[in-house]
């Protein structure tokens, strides 16, 4: 597998999981973390890691907007009052 290959959002979450379980002075720490991901090669697990300690620097630095919450929220709340106007029509029919 090459190092570009996809990660379902299950290996993600056992990937940081896994960093949680084993950290840098664990003895044989990649091997762990690519069996506790599972369908993952140690460089791939290593490849993974090193990309989320770029990203972590870039958005530190500052180099990576933050996405603004205001904007998130309001969609939110939009959607939640479309979804309880459904509701209410459905309910009045």
């Amino acid at each position: 597998m090459s190092s570009n290959s996809t990660w379902t959002a299950k290996q993600n979450k056992a990937f940081e999981v896994a960093l949680a379980i084993y950290d840098r002075d664990t003895p044989d720490r990649w091997q762990n973390v690519a069996r506790a991901v599972g369908g993952k090669s140690v460089e791939e697990v290593k490849q993974h890691y090193q990309n989320l300690v770029d990203d972590i620097n870039l958005i530190e630095s500052g180099k990576v907007p933050l996405p603004n919450h205001r904007d998130i929220r309001s969609k939110h709340d939009k959607m939640a009052e479309l979804q309880e106007q459904k509701v209410w029509t459905n309910h009045s029919a």
